[in-house]
């Protein structure tokens, strides 16, 4: 196979355009797991659900995180000194799924102890089967 007939298959769209439901279903879990993580300040649990190397975009910048613990020191601290408590979902929406990956724009806010909304964010995250394993491998700001 040339690498133009190798590059075709793998941009090729999969062979239906419906959203699979248990791939879906599957991937938001993950999405769950890492934010209630997050919400416990667990960085490792945070890790547990991504995949490596783990890929950020914010703008034009990218960021690789080729293994687990690289979030930078004093991240959760920093973020509760501006008031945050919790993460919250407000939507995650599957934008394009096959068996396995999901790509989700995910509309989330970051609140108060009060619950009131601190912040609102919408990302495209990509959620990605490797053999049983669902992970995060791409977040992008």
């Amino acid at each position: 196979m040339t690498a133009r007939s190798d590059f075709s298959a793998f941009v090729a769209p999969p062979p239906s355009g419906e959203l699979h439901a248990a791939a879906v279903d599957a991937a938001s879990a993950c999405l769950d797991r890492f934010t209630a993580a997050f919400n416990a300040s667990d960085t490792r649990g945070m890790d547990a659900e991504l995949h490596f190397p783990h890929v950020m975009l914010s703008g034009a910048q990218r960021l690789d995180w080729v293994g687990p613990g690289q979030h930078p020191p004093g991240f959760f601290e920093a973020l509760k000194a501006t008031g945050w408590a919790r993460t919250q979902y407000e939507k995650k929406e599957p934008v394009l799924a096959g068996n396995d990956k999901v790509h989700f724009v995910v509309t989330y806010t970051r609140r108060d102890a009060a619950d009131a909304v601190l912040s609102t964010h919408v990302n495209l995250w990509i959620v990605v089967r490797t053999g049983e394993r669902w992970g995060i491998s791409l977040r992008s700001y």
